[in-house]
């Protein structure tokens, strides 16, 4: 894997874990209400680093730091869980209708068309505002809306795939065409499904951080990115931090999602071409 695709992998193993073991490392309430302390500005602003609050406190006084480990592990735990869900719904749908073709195939495609039809962003708000707000409302929207992208990348390859030799063979000996799905062409997907889902991962966690903006989230006292933004912009000129922090963090989320996809996509292009790195010249 190059170089950038490990950076970013390092990055999001070290968001998960510290958001994981939040209580032991940095063990503060991130509920704690601080009237005494509102507002108070990062460390490195004050220039006390090993402060209480190392990056201030909102608007309540509660601790940003300890609000952004707990926001890490539901925004990027929802949106990892709902990318894996459309992921299983899309590779179903495309291996069905890639390897059926016909009257099946019109009728999936078309509904993907119908799906993919809509802004995303906009079609996932429609469904949470049918559904009780919440997380699990979140990641089923979120679903809801990108399996189609899947089931057509996964059925541009099945076409691909099932007219070669070894499906032929295959079918030759009398295998089922459910096994045939199951046994030999699901594997040729996988790796292009798990490399799209990485790509789509960044997307996926800006949408999670645009729903809770809107209060479709994960509902108050619960902390998220996006819902941190919101309560912080009526605060975004007298105590900006409190809505700038959580807004990094969603960018640095999103941005290393983006580079380790494109990190997959690189290893797997250079494997299925059968490219192999040059060795280094004596004396680099």
């Amino acid at each position: 894997m190059p170089l950038k695709g490990k950076l970013s992998a390092l990055v999001i193993a070290l968001m998960l874990v510290f958001s994981v073991l939040a209580p032991v490392v940095y063990p503060v309430n991130p509920h704690a209400v601080d009237l005494n302390g509102l507002r108070r500005p990062p460390g490195v602003f004050t220039g006390h680093l090993l402060a209480a609050h190392p990056l201030g406190t909102d608007q309540e006084g509660r601790d940003i730091l300890a609000r952004l480990l707990e926001g890490a592990k539901i925004s990027i735990s929802v949106s990892f869980l709902a990318a894996l869900f459309a992921m299983t719904v899309g590779v179903a749908v495309g291996l069905v209708s890639g390897y059926c073709g016909g009257k099946t195939d019109t009728a999936l495609m078309g509904l993907c068309d119908l799906v993919l039809a809509f802004p995303s962003l906009l079609l996932a708000i429609g469904v949470s505002v049918v559904l009780p707000p919440g997380t699990l409302t979140v990641m089923l929207a979120m679903a809801s809306v990108g399996w189609a992208s899947f089931a057509r990348l996964i059925r541009g390859h099945v076409l691909s795939v099932k007219g070669s030799q070894f499906v032929d063979a295959a079918r030759a000996v009398g295998a089922s065409g459910f096994r045939i799905l199951r046994a030999h062409i699901l594997p040729q997907c996988v790796p292009l499904a798990v490399t799209f889902m990485a790509v789509q991962l960044g997307g996926y966690i800006i949408t999670e951080a645009s729903l809770s903006f809107l209060g479709l989230g994960a509902q108050p006292p619960v902390a998220t990115w996006g819902s941190m933004i919101s309560q912080g912009m009526a605060y975004i000129y007298c105590a900006p931090w409190i809505a700038v922090l959580p807004g990094t963090a969603i960018a640095l989320a999103a941005f290393c999602f983006n580079m380790l996809g494109e990190a997959l996509n690189d290893s797997m292009i250079m494997r299925s071409s059968g490219a192999v790195p040059a060795p280094p010249a004596k004396g680099d």
